[in-house]
């Protein structure tokens, strides 16, 4: 690729938010960055029609749709306050310059041009046509289609220049910049809207082509069910009749047949069990108003938090436990046998709990307990906290803690940020997005997730609002059935 001539002037990059360690010392930055503007503005002595002019450009600026009309605002300033031409040249890729728009003929100009000593990084003055490089905004370059190489954007270029003097090179200079900055914003809005209109596509296709699909293999597995359970009729019908034979090899071979048919459907509820789980992650995550709105949308309902949420998502991580050498039991504090009803959103609380467990498959070391006993553990469990969340506001606390040294963090919210990998997962694949979303999913319920080292293990919890469904008020009865105060207890007219 052939580079602009020259280096280009380094550019102090403007603080974000997060460079501050207090509102007032980030009030304190920008009211000396306006001090300096002042100043600068002094230096500048831009004239009454100067300063106009950018003022008209950024109301019109605001005022017009399009990029069409944009260029046209961006032309028409310099040629109606100064009487100058201007060509716009846009970058398509890395190397080429294609002819945007210009206040005079086209067809005279080239419309397609690649670096040279005319379009570069520095301004030049070449006969009467001044070459202004269009600067974007350094900070937002990751989002333009490409990398703009020294952050150039295009080249802005007028004529008649060549009466030009410094102090109206500076003020051309400095409305090209402007010109920029809008542009590049809506470089971004164009690109933003093009992401948005795929995005709708895709839901739309996610549901013809993904989800309803995947509802058919429900039928399939009902299907199948009852075709192990005919199996079941048959291997049973055989063994009697074996068994009737006396033969003792024929009766060996028959329960191998229900061995066999057991195995199968040892599988088959394995299989379903992972079905229902992906099925159930598919039609959260790929939910169609997580699309629309830019942001995971709640779908609440009162659910058993035992038997729908945490037990399926073991049974699924099970194996995989058990094959690391993880053991699972109350060595690290157990589980209430209890059932507890509580309104969430189903599938994004049990994809938390479901990356809860997978960390653990992965990152579970082995460690000696107090009690003297060795080994990989695992545990898992929750309890209700009266009025965590205010008067009459309870809460439930749910945790996984498996055996192994503590991480080392500063900060123990370290882990929930997204990318974040501890130190100790060289060999182990990942990409740190798991406690990200999970912190995600808890705080859009009102919650919140820690960290901490018990001890004992690793601890990774949540913390929700114990909501549950209103219940009707229940009713004494008298003997007899009737509610008292019903119609039975009523006087005869």
């Amino acid at each position: 690729m052939r580079t602009p001539d020259g280096p280009q002037a380094e550019r102090e990059k403007p603080k974000s938010g997060l460079d501050f360690d207090s509102v007032e010392d980030r009030f304190d930055y920008v009211v000396k960055r306006i001090e300096e503007k002042l100043d600068d503005y002094d230096g500048y002595d831009f004239s009454l029609r100067q300063t106009r002019a950018l003022n008209i450009f950024f109301e019109l600026a605001q005022e017009v749709r399009g990029r069409d009309m944009f260029y046209a605002v961006c032309m028409m300033i310099p040629r109606v306050l100064f009487r100058l031409e201007s060509s716009i040249y846009l970058l398509e890729d890395e190397e080429t310059f294609s002819l945007a728009d210009s206040s005079t003929d086209r067809g005279r100009l080239e419309s397609v041009r690649t670096w040279d000593r005319e379009l570069t990084d520095r301004v030049v003055l070449s006969g009467d046509h001044l070459h202004i490089p269009i600067q974007c905004n350094p900070q937002y370059a990751d989002l333009l289609p490409f990398k703009p190489p020294h952050n150039i954007l295009g080249s802005f270029v007028m004529h008649p220049c060549s009466a030009v003097q410094g102090h109206e090179h500076l003020f051309l200079e400095k409305y090209v910049n402007r010109v920029g900055y809008q542009l590049h914003q809506r470089i971004i809005g164009s690109r933003n809207r093009e992401h948005l209109r795929f995005i709708k596509s895709m839901v739309q296709d996610i549901g013809h082509n993904v989800i309803v699909p995947n509802m058919y293999f429900k039928l399939y597995f009902n299907r199948l069910k009852r075709q192990i359970e005919d199996l079941h009729l048959v291997t049973g019908r055989v063994l009697t009749r074996m068994a009737e034979s006396g033969d003792p090899e024929s009766v060996s071979e028959g329960n191998r047949l229900a061995q066999t048919a057991a195995s199968i459907e040892a599988q088959y509820q394995e299989i379903y069990r992972h079905y229902e789980t992906t099925s159930m992650f598919l039609e959260t995550l790929l939910r169609r108003r997580h699309f629309e709105e830019g942001r995971y949308v709640l779908e609440k309902r009162e659910v058993d938090l035992r038997t729908s949420v945490l037990e399926p998502q073991l049974e699924r991580y099970r194996q995989a436990l058990e094959e690391r050498g993880i053991r699972i039991g109350y060595q690290l504090g157990g589980a209430p046998d209890q059932e507890v009803r509580m309104v969430m959103d189903r599938g994004l609380i049990a994809q938390v709990f479901a990356n809860f467990l997978s960390n653990a498959v992965k990152y579970t070391e082995e460690t000696v307990l107090p009690g003297g006993e060795a080994g990989k553990f695992l545990s898992y469990g929750w309890q209700v906290l009266k009025d965590y969340f205010g008067p009459a506001l309870p809460g439930i606390r749910l945790w996984v803690t498996t055996s192994g040294p503590p991480l080392r963090l500063k900060d123990p919210m370290t882990v929930f940020k997204p990318g974040f990998r501890a130190d100790n997962v060289a060999l182990e694949s990942g990409t740190g997005r798991g406690l990200y979303f999970a912190r995600q999913v808890i705080e859009l319920h009102g919650g919140s997730v820690g960290y901490r080292h018990d001890g004992r293990g690793n601890e990774f919890y949540c913390t929700l609002p114990f909501e549950q469904e209103p219940r009707p008020p229940r009713t004494l009865s008298e003997p007899g059935g009737q509610p008292k105060g019903s119609e039975a207890d009523a006087p005869a007219p």
